[in-house]
């Protein structure tokens, strides 16, 4: 579904978020890339690829993949021009590709850290140097610039770099045989080839996956050849990158979780593209993987900081949840695409997990600071002694040294638009719910729909249809997994859903006429949500969710202490108003018990039983944490 194709409404929810990336997130972000936010770790992206293209004089600066950051706050920026026409973002658009051109070497190669600092040194470390990972994201800002504006300055720029790439690496004799330790590419080439129709592009893309996992490993073959007796990183396995076994082999999920998220997702790309089942089967089981055992509530993934990774099935601490908020939003690049392999809820249900709260977190209301890390507990004494105190905190940071999380934010949030529908032939899903209007081109007509929603606060959608002659289509709405009541009504007629439901989409298949109006309702009720029993640092505790959206409880709120809390069994919880503070979003309330320490005296252990004392207690949305004053923060509370 293009992004021009949806226009989300201002007032609705995410809406709001898609301007706030185009006036507020953008323009601040590239005064961080420029090292003009006071307070902010150095980027200098942007100066490197000056002195790349010699228009200034200096170091390179920063980590090997810098280069990414200014790619994907471009690419977020392209996205804005396609939401709302822009001169002025337009013209600085134009400003940084220009830069960008001056920087591309004869032969096509484009990577400042290599031209400005080890210009020797190219293509002899795949592994850790991220020369493909950089190439891909310079090639999906090259397709959504022009996708946006019609320019092709910074595509030409990537396929001369895409041709370079396929020039050294293939199973053609005299070629490398190497892929990257970071996927990235491999999406990013499909990409390329569905805008350009290059099939080299998609075969590339084929290459790389197919060839990860082969013995011998090509990781441990250029090592060799670099004389190294072992990796730069204490954690590196084969599996960390996921090159352990060939993808159609692997059945669970492991390594660093954004890199997975980027491999799966390319791996269902070249699945639509080849119509490969074994790809397909391939995906499914690591799907199983991660989000029955390896998920946590707030569709945060990856639980531990040692290599940003997946450890074991049901490890999902809290207080040291690593959940990296680039790999809650390639889990929503993966949901997209399994969902154009498979149109069913459970992908789209995921996608809406991740978007509303393991991916929202990682961004404060103001858009202006960033969380790194997500964790689901955090008491602020204990960050203090961690060794990845500059990750972990409790406060979001106005920039990071590794700021690979706040330009990734920006370009999922400006392209949500694009996560909304989807069409097969005669069919259009309905995905997600957001105010808005789509106009659609169908086989039998053109079609705009509007939908009415104040979605994730109500749960009453209406979506009207508007057509200039009766058109023939299926209307599929996705029923989300978390609704135990709904009921749909098409114009006064209530419509049986049992009937209608397949795999989780409501079909109904009809000559729509304009002025129809279907009326979905989705109560929303609190629900006390519990862990499988495995995961043992959620024993005896729920989490608190409505509708799509997971609740947690602040110190500001509930005072210190949180883990002393006691939310009673039979005790109401009920739905608050507004809060302004909090982006206007719906809390909750209710009584419960808690330890009075003050009635304990000073012994560190004693056999008497707690004084316990009844109080009230608030709770708001996760995503919207540590906005306020800092403190303690729990999603988990003990249930009794």
């Amino acid at each position: 579904m293009k992004i021009q194709s949806v226009k989300l409404h201002k007032s609705g929810f995410w809406g709001k978020r898609v301007e706030q990336v185009g006036e507020i997130i953008v323009p601040y972000q590239w005064q961080a890339l420029n090292d003009k936010v006071p307070g902010a770790p150095r980027s200098h992206a942007m100066e490197n690829f000056r002195i790349a293209a010699g228009l200034a004089k200096g170091e390179f600066y920063g980590f090997v993949f810098q280069d990414s950051d200014l790619y994907k706050w471009l690419e977020a920026l392209s996205y804005c021009l396609m939401n709302q026409p822009d001169p002025e973002l337009e013209r600085l658009a134009d400003e940084v590709i220009e830069v960008i051109t001056k920087a591309q070497q004869p032969d096509g190669y484009l990577n400042t850290y290599f031209t400005i600092k080890e210009p020797q040194n190219r293509w002899k470390n795949l592994r850790d140097n991220h020369e493909l990972y950089c190439a891909g994201h310079l090639f999906e800002a090259a397709v959504a610039n022009y996708q946006a504006t019609g320019k092709h300055t910074l595509l030409d720029v990537a396929r001369r770099f895409a041709d370079h790439i396929a020039a050294m690496f293939g199973p053609e004799p005299g070629k490398k045989r190497g892929y990257p330790g970071h996927p990235e590419i491999e999406l990013a080439l499909v990409k390329l080839y569905r805008l350009t129709g290059e099939t080299r592009y998609l075969a590339l893309a084929k290459f790389f996956i197919d060839e990860r996992g082969q013995k011998p490993l090509y990781f441990e073959i250029e090592a060799k050849e670099r004389g190294e007796e072992k990796p730069q990183l204490p954690f590196w396995t084969p599996g960390y990158c996921q090159s352990h076994l060939p993808v159609r082999e692997q059945t669970e999920a492991v390594g660093h979780a954004v890199r997975a998220m980027y491999l799966y997702s390319a791996m269902a790309d070249l699945a639509l593209e080849t119509q490969d089942e074994t790809l397909v089967k391939a995906c499914q089981r690591l799907w199983e993987s991660v989000t029955k055992r390896r998920m946590y509530i707030t569709g945060g993934i990856g639980s531990s900081a040692e290599g940003e990774a997946f450890t074991f099935d049901y490890d999902l601490p809290s207080d040291r949840a690593y959940a990296e908020t680039c790999a809650s939003i390639g889990l929503v690049f993966w949901a997209h695409r399994m969902l154009r392999l498979d149109a069913n809820r459970k992908y789209a249900d995921i996608m809406e997990r991740a978007l509303y709260n393991g991916v929202l977190s990682g961004v404060s209301l103001d858009g202006t600071k960033y969380f790194y890390t997500n964790p689901l507990e955090v008491w602020p004494k204990a960050c203090q002694n961690r060794y990845d105190l500059r990750r972990v905190l409790f406060q979001r940071q106005p920039w990071f040294d590794c700021a690979c999380c706040p330009p990734n934010i920006a370009r999922l949030l400006a392209s949500i638009p694009q996560y909304v529908y989807s069409c097969e032939k005669d069919v259009v899903y309905i995905h997600l719910f957001a105010a808005g209007e789509a106009v659609l081109e169908l086989p039998s007509g053109q079609v705009t729909l509007i939908q009415e929603t104040e979605y994730p606060w109500e749960g009453e959608v209406t979506i009207r249809v508007h057509t200039k002659e009766p058109v023939q289509f299926t209307l599929a709405i996705r029923i989300p997994g978390w609704c135990r009541d709904p009921s749909l009504r098409v114009n006064r007629d209530e419509m049986d859903l049992a009937s209608l439901l397949e795999k989780g989409y409501a079909k109904i298949k009809r000559k729509w006429r304009n002025g129809e109006k279907i009326q979905l309702s989705l109560p929303m009720p609190v629900e006390r949500v519990r862990a499988h029993p495995e995961v043992r640092a959620t024993a005896g505790k729920v989490a608190l969710m409505r509708g799509p959206i997971v609740y947690c409880f602040e110190e500001v709120d509930n005072g210190p202490n949180l883990a002393q809390i006691v939310l009673p069994s039979d005790a109401e919880l009920v739905v608050e108003g507004r809060d302004p503070m909090l982006g206007n979003a719906v809390t909750l309330r209710g009584m419960a018990t808690k330890v009075d320490a003050s009635a304990w005296g000073d012994e560190l252990y004693a056999p008497i039983p707690y004084n316990n004392k009844t109080v009230p207690i608030r709770a708001i949305p996760y995503y919207a944490w540590a906005n306020r004053t800092p403190g303690e923060m729990t999603v988990w509370i003990r249930e009794g």
